[in-house]
């Protein structure tokens, strides 16, 4: 299954397949497109990918998951193309026997996506476009 779509993302199918009888934690991270970011107004959001790097880097992050939380199962997914306010643009979803070993690899998920998926991110606002740093600034300003 890719990791990435163009399509709409919905949770609920990342989830329904990820527990396990033995596990009693579920943490779920949907981050979804916000209407404003370093003070502009955000109208809609376009994720860019070279498909064959992204899906590659994502597999090495499944794996270090893996090797790193080897109690969690985990469930990713990221979209790119235009998306609208309120659309979900990621989804990490972690099950584990309990909730802190959960949590920490939902948390180490999302995590390390935000830091090595190579996907560009570009904002629109009534002023036009900006392009977005892989570490969430824009034209050099401070991360939240």
């Amino acid at each position: 299954m890719p990791w990435l779509t163009s399509e709409p993302i919905d949770p609920w199918p990342l989830v329904a397949g990820l527990g396990r009888p033995s596990d009693g934690g579920l943490a779920l991270f949907v981050g979804v497109v916000r209407n404003h970011n370093e003070g502009r107004t955000v109208v809609g959001l376009e994720y860019e990918a070279y498909l064959p790097m992204a899906e590659k880097e994502m597999d090495r992050i499944a794996a270090d998951l893996a090797r790193d939380h080897p109690k969690a199962r985990l469930a990713m997914k990221h979209r790119f193309g235009r998306l609208e306010i309120g659309d979900v643009a990621v989804v990490v979803a972690a099950a584990a026997p309990h909730r802190e070993e959960a949590f920490a690899a939902c948390r180490a998920g999302i995590e390390a996506i935000k830091a090595r998926l190579p996907v560009w991110k570009r904002e629109w606002g009534p002023g036009g476009a900006v392009w977005i740093d892989p570490c969430g600034r824009a034209d050099g300003g401070e991360t939240d």
